[in-house]
């Protein structure tokens, strides 16, 4: 049995349901609004490789390590982006919450905050998580002010880690959250939620 069983969670409008081939238009359109492969900071496939991103993560869930989400607006069912949790460590009850982008017209919004929501709420109450983690790009400071927000503790910063999609060397910001501080985590992301909803 798989750590991570296929699920669909939904919350406020948005819903995640397991990443699969009949995502790719929509996943290709979310993609294109805001043209967000252009940005050297994230892993948003470009529209012709959209099918290939979609079987890497398959392939990833097949193996153990990444199972990847759709992100949709539970009522039209458009599909808004993607999220996935990754480097999955079974034996420590550790997974890490990444591999995540929206389109253009939805960041800034309710959508980000409510999936975050729900894969921590799904991954501490349900899989019983000791620790989720997340990683980022030393130049990505939009992501790490969101990462901060939910509560996260930053760990540190691993030097040299990673390719960036223009050939360049990334550092690594990397977070977590252990299972105690989850409580005030999820009490504060409700928060949030509650002043979006009166905006």
């Amino acid at each position: 049995m798989a750590f991570v069983e296929p699920v669909t969670l939904r919350d406020r409008g948005v819903r995640l349901e397991p990443l699969a081939l009949s995502h790719e238009d929509g996943l290709r359109a979310a993609a294109a609004d805001g043209e967000l492969w252009k940005l050297r900071i994230t892993s948003v496939p470009e529209p012709h490789e959209t099918r290939t991103y979609i079987e890497a993560a398959l392939k990833m869930r097949e193996d153990g390590n990444r199972f990847a989400f759709a992100v949709l607006d539970d009522t039209t069912g458009k599909v808004l982006g993607s999220t996935s949790y990754h480097d999955i460590v079974p034996a420590v009850r550790r997974a890490e919450i990444g591999y995540t982008w929206y389109c253009k017209s939805v960041q800034r919004t309710h959508v980000n905050t409510t999936a975050k929501l729900l894969m921590m709420g799904h991954a501490f109450d349900t899989l019983g998580c000791h620790v989720v983690g997340w990683r980022t790009d030393n130049y990505n400071f939009a992501s790490q002010k969101a990462i901060e927000r939910l509560g996260a503790k930053k760990d540190g910063v691993l030097r040299g880690h990673a390719l960036r999609r223009d050939g360049t060397i990334r550092d690594t910001v990397m977070y977590s959250m252990r299972a105690g501080e989850w409580p005030e985590a999820k009490a504060q992301l409700l928060y949030l939620l509650e002043q979006y909803a009166h905006v």
